[in-house]
């Protein structure tokens, strides 16, 4: 179990620092991280750091499949520990 919190720890860090650094460069005008790969991430448990590094960084909050998706993606999460650590 303790495995399965430090690969989420980590997973939601790598997804804040992208979005962190997919700020960073759309401000620069660079090439930017593809919306698939935030939600690729999402999915496999990064969906709270990107949903705080949305709003960290004000980044993609307009987009209303971010707004919608990644907070739905947070309590299918919580729900999937919930049940794993309840067993």
């Amino acid at each position: 179990m303790d495995s399965i919190f430090l690969i989420l720890i980590v997973l939601n860090l790598i997804g804040f620092l992208n979005m962190g650094w997919d700020k960073r460069q759309a401000k620069k005008g660079n090439w930017r991280t593809p919306e698939s790969r935030f939600f690729l991430l999402a999915v496999f448990g990064a969906a709270l750091g990107i949903y705080i590094g949305m709003n960290v960084f004000r980044h993609k909050t307009r987009h209303r499949s971010f707004r919608i998706i990644m907070p739905a993606l947070i309590v299918v999460h919580m729900l999937i520990l919930y049940f794993l650590v309840e067993v």
